[in-house]
């Protein structure tokens, strides 16, 4: 009987974390924490803990890869998985470096790190999940990440003298315009990344609650191609290449 329990509750939570069942898009509470902030109820949500299994999936990919190439010869020939993670290492190199120059390796870890995240919360619907980049929870803190790094190369880079400068340019007069399309960069950047993907889980969640019947014949493997790996690819490398334009545009010709 405890089996029974417990096999329905799995059953439950995965159906939670994938958006099956009713149609509902809405963050949802799993576990109820035994403390309280600022008088409200802290709960383990849907969106905890798929960001969690994409960040586990991610380590033990890492390990693996780390003991992959400290193992590896120059005499032997790479095996198929040493040869996965050089050539994501290669894209990412060239990318990043095609686009920041000289300045690439400086930022080579953040943004590979954020595109490889971002990559595989897109795509995880594919694994039965809800994206962990469709919650804005998520988007927001790496908007805000590279917000942090844009202002901070401004400053080093810029000194004080010449962020005012670039405020004031044309005229004074457009400064607080030039204010606030700086503070709008983060915002942007969570919105434009939240929005899309949002969307392709709020689609796919509708095809296969209220037409089951194009579940039948395949249809929503063909839109899982598109919204899960297309959409996906194009929002990661969108998000990563205004990173990485934005924060060049920070340093300058320095």
């Amino acid at each position: 009987m405890n089996f029974l329990c417990m096999e329905s509750y799995l059953g439950s939570l995965w159906g939670e974390l994938n958006g099956a069942g009713d149609v509902d898009f809405f963050i949802k509470g799993l576990v109820k924490l035994p403390f309280k902030f600022l008088g409200k109820d802290i709960y383990i949500t849907t969106a905890h803990v798929c960001a969690l299994i994409v960040m586990l999936l991610l380590i033990v990919f890492a390990i693996f890869a780390n003991r992959a190439i400290k193992k590896a010869s120059l005499t032997d020939t790479p095996g198929g998985f040493q040869n996965v993670v050089e050539l994501i290492v290669e894209m990412l190199d060239n990318m990043i470096n095609g686009t920041m120059g000289k300045n690439g390796k400086k930022f080579l870890n953040y943004i590979g790190t954020i595109f490889i995240f971002i990559l595989i919360s897109n795509i995880s619907g594919l694994f039965g999940l809800r994206p962990p980049t469709a919650y804005y929870g998520v988007t927001l803190p790496l908007g805000l990440i590279t917000f942090g790094m844009i202002t901070y190369n401004k400053f080093k880079h810029q000194k004080v003298k010449g962020v005012i400068k670039g405020l004031c340019d044309p005229w004074p007069i457009w400064a607080p315009i030039n204010i606030i399309g700086d503070i709008a960069v983060p915002v942007s950047l969570s919105l434009r990344l939240f929005a899309n993907i949002l969307s392709g889980t709020v689609m796919m969640t509708l095809i296969y609650t209220l037409l089951p019947v194009f579940v039948k014949i395949g249809i929503p493997s063909v839109l899982h191609i598109y919204f899960d790996l297309f959409a996906g690819a194009i929002q990661t490398y969108v998000f990563c290449m205004l990173t990485m334009t934005y924060v060049t545009d920070a340093i300058g010709d320095n």
